[in-house]
């Protein structure tokens, strides 16, 4: 039987999962472990996910369109839409969803399948919601920098929990491309 790669129930599974991962992260959970959290079968997961991989994949993949698509509701400015954007992606309940971006991305950096797939879409993505907001567009250095600085300040984060000084420095990297 084909896997369903679309439709409603998978769309209801991984928003079910999202909120499951985001309330408790992964860690070495199994497919069954995590198929009880939302009430369905491991079976029913590989039927629509593929395998585990491939649903943390989706999950990662959903989040981050989420992300990318409250982008726009950001302020104009640089300085502004840096904030914005710093405070959309640090908040408390994300971060075991980011901490299940990084694990993937650093798979996806070593080619892993299906791992693979996030790039280069991790990265264009952001940059193409930054076209507007960045002097030079999304193909600028400073475009780059941005995407750059906010992913190194939350990877900061969510390893150390020192919200403090992350966010301080998460405000004086605003402050810097204000003035760029």
């Amino acid at each position: 039987m084909p896997r369903e790669t679309d439709g409603p129930r998978r769309a209801a599974l991984l928003d079910e999962l999202i909120v499951a991962f985001s309330q408790g992260g992964i860690g070495s959970r199994s497919l069954r472990d995590v198929a009880a959290a939302v009430g369905t079968s491991h079976r029913m997961l590989l039927h629509h996910f593929g395998s585990r991989e491939e649903l943390l994949l989706a999950i990662v993949t959903e989040v981050e369109r989420r992300q990318v698509s409250r982008f726009t509701e950001h302020p104009w400015d640089t300085r502004g839409a840096v904030l914005a954007m710093w405070a959309d992606v640090r908040r408390p309940e994300l971060r075991p969803l980011e901490r299940l971006f990084f694990e993937c991305y650093a798979r996806a950096a070593q080619g892993e399948v299906p791992f693979d797939q996030m790039v280069p879409g991790a990265v264009e993505g952001w940059l193409a919601q930054v076209e507007e907001r960045v002097p030079g567009g999304a193909n600028s250095p400073m475009a780059r920098l941005c995407l750059a600085a906010i992913r190194g300040l939350l990877l900061d984060l969510v390893a150390t929990g020192d919200e403090a000084g992350v966010d301080a420095a998460a405000a004086c990297f605003a402050d810097l491309v204000g003035r760029a």
